[in-house]
């Protein structure tokens, strides 16, 4: 059973994986003249008001811990944590308060590194990044087409909700947006 569990198997899925599923068994990396920026898979934390922010992170994006805050939806903590994220959310976006923020820009995800946010996350920030990078108002419906492209469907067509990609959206963003 030690031979079949502890070397023929991981044998078996490690083949399989890097024959079939080179890039994702390699962690989903993103590799740009030759340099490796980050990874589809992980979070990162964009805190420059030209990018598009990540949803808030319980472990400050570090991958070695990987967790959630585990407070729960009677915490003080908690419901002080929202506060402080809703203002900085609405502090640097100059939301309206008649919008509603989405969650997970509120919300840290249960692993603390969710690369995704919502389509409506990522439309909320568009003025504050156009601003940023002294962009004329002819660029938001470019910026808005940008966005479009980028949703990911539901996985298998039917789980989860649309998402994009932070990363992917910030580095798209750099090549078509230049900052002046």
């Amino acid at each position: 059973m030690t031979i079949l569990t502890g070397v023929i198997y991981p044998l078996f899925v490690t083949v399989i994986g890097q024959t079939l599923f080179y890039n994702h068994s390699n962690g989903s990396m993103i590799v740009i003249n030759n340099q490796t920026v980050g990874s589809e898979l992980i979070g990162q934390k964009f805190t420059d008001g030209q990018y598009f922010n990540s949803r808030p992170s319980a472990i400050d994006y570090n991958p070695m811990p990987s967790g959630a805050s585990n407070l729960s939806v009677t915490s003080k903590e908690l419901k002080l944590r929202v506060r402080r994220n809703t203002a900085a959310f609405d502090s640097i976006n100059q939301i309206p308060a008649s919008e509603s923020i989405p969650s997970e820009m509120l919300y840290a995800s249960g692993s603390g590194l969710d690369p995704h946010i919502s389509p409506q996350a990522a439309l909320m920030q568009v003025n504050r990044i156009c601003k940023s990078r002294h962009l004329p108002e002819t660029a938001k419906k470019r910026m808005n087409d940008l966005i479009t492209h980028s949703i990911e469907g539901r996985q298998f067509g039917f789980l989860g909700e649309e998402r994009i990609n932070v990363l992917k959206l910030n580095l798209e963003l750099d090549k078509q947006f230049t900052v002046r």
